[in-house]
């Protein structure tokens, strides 16, 4: 009987294992932590799909290709497109409860870089909503043994040879020892790279370790230089607080201070909408502006703000003691997205045969800059494209005999439990996140990136060295290396596209070529970071 390894139990890995569970396909979900806790559930604003009457699916996929500044496969993004309002279907249909307008049909709002009210929400808790919808539903195969669950589990790295995955070794926290668990097919469900860059708006449990060990592995990785900001964060000492594009999408206004007088400087350069451009321009405007911008949804009311913006109104009384009823809100852009990572095929699979990768961690649809509101989309759409891909695939019968490799991971990680050093891999993780955030900010340069791969070198070249305090957590210890490789190909990727295209903004290339006109490729051969350009549809 056919078996499937899933990386990763937010959005994108339970659609994938329910849609397996429903062709009768057993899977085993593998993750560190609980559903309850992924990231998917932190999405506030909502979930894109043409439904409205002024809408319809060739005007989502333009608007999603125009965002992604023209890169984007339009074959693979109407695909996308076209899934949508079947998506919100079944999202109804399995108890998800979105909004209503007063004619009882699902109430649509605009976000960024939209150019009609396509994105539905469930109150300001679409992410929530729509992951405990999931589990219940992954719960019913769980009981019936079609879906396994394992906690407390991280990747290691996959068993491949011959470009082919077999399956992958893990390891337990807990009992400080590995797991090998053999598939069929192996699906890396992840989310992106956060703990790279150190403060963002997303998760600390998504690092990017996963799509780094598989790089080094010979995996492909795809337009990694695009990394989108959110325009409207608040600092917290943990992290950057989001506030959600739903606050805008209901008419919130960003201004800064001239004197005593408030320049609503969006709408005065762009236009009655202009609080909604794409979040690559809302963010570059906020980066330039003179002075502090704030929010101002004050306006709106209180009743419509604890109805509709609830979150956003908990959130700043919470982390920044704001009565947003009364007050406006100090807010700067921050890491929020990854358009970059595993490089996938439109079934998505990877460069590597067997292996599959959905959601963030999967460079797909978004091109250079993703449309708000795709991000639920994508994640529950790759999910079922990937799953219905293997359903086509043969049984892997008999597999190669990894013991050999398996003994030698097993062995160095021994190595790092018995051995100390005055070295701290927690230290330059961290100073890494801080050389990341400086060089490939906003807009960046030339110089700025020759510095940071100068830097990134000096690293991996100790990191190789390094031994570890038997205190530290070993996956800190094994995974220190593959992510500099990462951060390294990240800013290889930056310093090659010598153009401002979507959220890769560089002041020395100011305008678009069409040199650049495609995705980037990076392959990791012969220790060296290559980059080639593609049209996304040939991948």
């Amino acid at each position: 009987m056919k078996h499937v390894l899933i990386i990763g139990s937010g959005l994108s890995g339970l659609s994938c294992a329910i849609e397996l569970a429903e062709k009768g396909i057993h899977s085993t979900l593998v993750s560190p932590y609980s559903s309850e806790r992924a990231q998917s559930v932190m999405a506030a604003g909502g979930i894109n799909a043409a439904i409205g009457a002024d809408d319809s699916v060739n005007q989502h996929a333009e608007d999603t290709l125009k965002s992604g500044g023209s890169i984007a496969g339009k074959e693979v993004v109407t695909g996308l497109c076209s899934a949508a309002p079947e998506i919100i279907r079944q999202l109804e249909g399995i108890g998800v409860v979105f909004s209503r307008n007063e004619d009882g049909k699902v109430a649509l709002r605009a976000f960024g870089g939209q150019s009609r009210n396509r994105t539905a929400y469930a109150g300001a808790s679409t992410g929530k909503q729509i992951m405990s919808a999931l589990i219940r539903v992954a719960r019913k195969y769980e009981c019936q043994n079609i879906i396994n669950r394992l906690l407390g589990l991280q990747f290691h790295s996959a068993l491949i040879k011959d470009n082919k995955c077999y399956g992958a070794l893990l390891y337990n926290e807990k009992e400080r020892k590995t797991e090998t668990i053999y598939a069929d097919a192996v699906v890396i469900a992840t989310g992106g790279q956060n703990v790279l860059f150190g403060k963002t708006t997303g998760s600390m449990q998504c690092d990017g370790y996963v799509a780094a060990k598989l790089y080094e592995q010979g995996a492909c990785l795809k337009n990694l230089e695009f990394i989108q900001y959110h325009p409207t964060t608040i600092e917290t000492p943990q992290k950057r607080m989001l506030i959600t594009e739903a606050a805008r999408g209901e008419g919130g206004r960003l201004y800064y201070m001239d004197g005593k007088r408030r320049v609503y400087f969006m709408e005065e350069k762009y236009g009655e909408r202009g609080n909604l451009m794409p979040r690559d321009i809302v963010s570059k405007c906020i980066y330039d502006a003179p002075s502090q911008v704030y929010l101002d949804i004050s306006f709106l009311g209180k009743k419509l703000i604890e109805s509709r913006l609830f979150e956003v109104s908990e959130l700043c009384r919470k982390y920044a003691v704001l009565d947003v009823t009364k007050e406006s809100i100090p807010v700067y852009p921050s890491v929020h997205f990854f358009m970059g990572g595993l490089a996938v095929r439109r079934d998505h699979k990877t460069s590597i045969d067997n292996l599959y990768a959905v959601g963030e961690c999967a460079s797909m649809y978004h091109g250079a800059n993703r449309l708000g509101g795709n991000s639920l989309l994508s994640a529950i759409y790759s999910g079922q494209i990937a799953a219905k891909a293997i359903n086509e695939l043969a049984e892997n019968k008999e597999h190669p005999d990894f013991n050999e490799y398996i003994s030698a991971q097993e062995g160095m990680l021994n190595g790092q439990l018995s051995s100390q050093s005055n070295f701290s891999a927690v230290y330059i993780r961290y100073e890494i996140a801080k050389l990341m955030n400086d060089c490939l900010g906003i807009t960046r340069t030339e110089e700025k990136l020759l510095e940071g791969i100068q830097s990134v070198d000096y690293y991996l070249a100790i990191s190789e060295k390094l031994t570890y305090d038997s205190d530290v957590s070993p996956y800190i210890g094994y995974s220190l290396h593959p992510m500099l490789l990462l951060a390294r190909a990240i800013l290889t990727s930056a310093l090659a596209r010598k153009e401002t295209r979507g959220a890769h903004i560089r002041n020395d290339y100011p305008e678009r070529s069409n040199e650049f006109a495609f995705c980037s490729v990076c392959k990791y051969q012969n220790r060296e970071h290559r980059i080639s350009y593609v049209k996304e549809d040939e991948l």
